[in-house]
């Protein structure tokens, strides 16, 4: 369960530096959470959701966490646009009897955009190998 803030080192700069975040909104199957300085013209979130379809072995759940941030333009200062990132996982919750390769599916994932090589250190600024693909448009 996710707590009410997001105050303790859970979300981080390119930098390192905590950020933190409060619970702005909650329903049964989502929460949004908003940047606590954010510029209100500027909003900052991080929503989590999820998604149920199907029943019985046919059961799937689609989880989503995502980040959508407001900038002012840096071409056109004038107007804003805004940055998006997310992470989806889509889950056949009727084909499993427990979460383990799930966990390591999402493990894969995380240490292909936080990691580089045989480095062990997460690293937030963005020069993880599946980082640096997204954010230069590389392959």
């Amino acid at each position: 369960m996710l707590p009410t803030t997001l105050n303790t080192n859970e979300v981080k700069n390119a930098a390192g530096t905590e950020q933190e975040f409060g619970r702005l909104s909650t329903s049964s199957r989502q929460l949004v959470f908003g940047l606590l300085t954010e510029v209100p013209s500027r909003p900052h979130r991080i929503t989590v959701s999820h998604l149920e379809t199907g029943s019985g072995i046919n059961a799937r759940r689609r989880s989503l966490v995502r980040v959508d941030k407001t900038i002012v333009g840096e071409v056109d200062n004038t107007v804003t646009a805004k940055i998006s990132a997310y992470a989806v996982v889509d889950v056949p919750v009727g084909q499993l009897t427990a979460v383990a390769e799930v966990s390591n599916t999402v493990a894969n994932l995380v240490s292909l955009l936080a990691s580089r090589g045989a480095s062990t250190t997460i690293l937030y600024d963005g020069t993880g190998c599946g980082a640096e693909a997204l954010i230069n448009g590389s392959l």
